[in-house]
């Protein structure tokens, strides 16, 4: 009789124990409900709040009486601090009879001006997502105020000046993502020993003229480092080698380097990248012969550099691979075959005339295309070719005509099946073409347009475009910089010092230091601006050999830092050498003609 307990007490013993369970879970939930905001703290929500002008709906937290209350505990609600769902928003953690706030979001909402001061007296925060807004000034001193900061997120504002040196006195935090005008006058030298970043974004993902100065030394000690960004800015110099240290990085990307020079030596003890974007950087030498052993690499783009040798052989295919513009072989390997270049487009791989199918009598003077729209007849009768072909991160297209193509290279947000075309409903008041700008293509790193058999001569190459993405002065959107580049090729050989290749191959002798000086010349003659242009006389003397040709320190045909209206249209006539090749890297809607003079 006294042996083990019947069924009936078992059960008994089970629901008591899954009741006190409950219990405990209610007196929780009450306890947290009943817990109240230090008054600092609510006074502080509070002033931010109004002088940002927000509001929330009583459902989801009380920002008038209570805000540790309602949605800010529920802990049912699905919390993300970069979801726009209960935004503006807070999280709390309440302990007794006590709750203090420690996770604030202010995303997408377009708030302008200044960051209340109040702010920093929220001292336990961990969380802090401002993103995506129109915050301007310099970030306060006071931040070291936010000791238990994990994740501060203030990418996409219009901040401005030097990072505080006592963003080191913040050791707990793991994520910093510098992606906005904060680092405007430079990167500030300081110790990093104490953080254990996962993700350093030195890039400027909704302005293009964030960061700028050289990659500090002090970053040797991000050890812990998974992910690093450093593309769309100002940076300079070379591409440190302490980067090859980083061994838990799987994701690396720089760009556009400028007054330096590297190599892919770094490389070599890497095996853990699977995503690796170092374009435009002036890299020189091989690509390391071991990348094939990277077995998770998925992304390769290294155009817009001065590589040779060949494409080393990997183990696995690529999903996308770009490696344009440099100085490589040919010849590509084996596992290249779903990349082989079509018929006419080697200037796309190699640095060759884009002669289309008719490498030995170019056959066409002009071509017109209808940037990511279909084709379309102007009201002058320039018949507009259809660009509405889908791209990815790194494609091409070639027009059914032959006459032209167009690269793409980058990825949205590491999105696979990102649109690569944008469609506005906005008509363009100004022009009676309404509906050659209400489609455009987009990019987030290289596109490219290339005349395919064109015959030698001067050229005009006509922009129409028309602003239809950076809209309001006042909100996040309009931090975008609109750069458009006339990509010259004798700029590009002049840079490379290989002015000769421009010469008529046909030509059996010539003198190259004279094909030099009338190239440079040249370049100085098409100066965007007057003031840069020689006088005729100073010209006649530069080709006559009697005075030295002038320094030429910046390419023809650059258009940068333009200002639009909304749905604003404008007009551009550049004149460009012979079979030259137009780069942009904007998502304005726009349509291009080319057309000999």
């Amino acid at each position: 009789m006294g042996g083990s307990p019947t069924p009936s007490v078992l059960c008994a013993l089970a629901f008591y124990f899954v009741f006190l369970l409950g219990l405990d879970r209610l007196v929780q939930i009450v306890r947290a409900q009943n817990g109240t905001t230090p008054r600092s703290e609510v006074s502080a929500l509070n002033s931010v709040f109004n002088q940002w002008g927000l509001s929330t709906t009583d459902n989801q937290w009380n920002l008038s009486g209570e805000p540790c209350s309602g949605a800010a505990i529920n802990t049912n609600v699905l919390w993300n601090i970069y979801s726009t769902v209960y935004n503006p928003g807070i999280r709390c953690d309440c302990h007794g009879s006590v709750c203090h706030i420690t996770q604030l979001k202010v995303i997408v909402l377009d708030v302008f001006g200044g960051i209340p001061e109040e702010l920093w007296s929220l001292t336990s925060l961990t969380n802090l997502n401002l993103g995506q807004n129109y915050l301007t000034g310099p970030l306060s001193s006071s931040i070291a105020n936010l000791t238990q900061m994990q994740w501060l997120w203030l990418g996409g504002n219009a901040l401005s000046g030097e990072v505080p040196k006592e963003l080191g006195k913040l050791t707990n935090l793991i994520v910093l993502p510098v992606n906005c005008d904060l680092y405007k006058a430079a990167i500030a030298s300081k110790k990093f020993e104490h953080h254990t970043y996962i993700i350093l974004r030195l890039d400027s993902i909704f302005d293009s003229s964030g960061v700028s100065g050289a990659i500090p030394s002090t970053f040797v000690a991000l050890q812990n480092l998974q992910v690093m960004y450093g593309s769309d800015n100002e940076l300079t110099g070379s591409i440190p080698e302490f980067i090859g240290n980083w061994s838990k990085l799987s994701s690396l990307r720089i760009s556009d380097l400028s007054n330096g020079s590297s190599s892919l030596a770094f490389l070599k003890d890497m095996t853990s990248l699977s995503t690796l974007i170092l374009r435009n950087n002036n890299i020189s030498g091989t690509i390391p012969s071991n990348i094939g052993d990277f077995k998770n690499l998925s992304q390769l783009f290294l155009g817009n550099n001065k590589l040779t040798g060949m494409l080393p052989a990997l183990k696995s295919p690529l999903l996308h691979i770009d490696v344009s513009h440099n100085q490589l072989s040919v010849e590509l390997p084996s596992w290249a075959n779903n990349s082989v270049l079509a018929t006419g487009l080697d200037c796309i791989q190699q640095n060759f005339p884009c002669l289309g199918d008719f490498p030995s009598s170019p056959k066409y003077s002009d071509f017109a295309i209808n940037c990511g729209g279909p084709n379309l007849t102007s009201s002058s009768q320039i018949v507009y070719e259809g660009d509405n072909d889908a791209l990815g991160p790194a494609s091409y297209y070639e027009a059914s005509t032959k006459r032209w193509a167009v690269s793409n290279v980058g990825q949205f947000n590491d999105k696979n099946n990102a649109p690569y075309t944008s469609v506005s409903s906005s008509p363009v008041i100004t022009n009676s073409d309404s509906r050659l700008f209400q489609t455009a293509r987009i990019s987030p790193g290289s596109l490219r347009y290339f005349g395919l058999g064109l015959e030698n001569g001067n050229y005009n190459v006509t922009l129409h475009f028309a602003e239809t993405i950076i809209s309001d002065p006042r909100t996040w959107t309009s931090l975008g910089r609109r750069v458009f580049d006339i990509y010259i090729q004798a700029w590009h050989v002049h840079e490379n010092y290989r002015e000769v290749e421009l010469v008529d191959a046909r030509l059996l002798e010539f003198d190259e230091e004279e094909v030099k000086r009338v190239i440079r010349v040249a370049l100085l003659c098409t100066q965007t601006y007057p003031q840069q242009r020689p006088s005729m006389p100073r010209v006649v003397a530069m080709l006559s050999g009697d005075i030295e040709v002038s320094a030429v320190t910046s390419r023809p045909g650059y258009f940068t830092d333009w200002n639009f209206d909304t749905t604003s249209f404008m007009t551009a006539d550049t004149p460009s050498a012979e079979n030259e090749h137009s780069q942009f890297s904007s998502s304005t809607s726009r349509i291009l003609q080319v057309q000999r003079t």
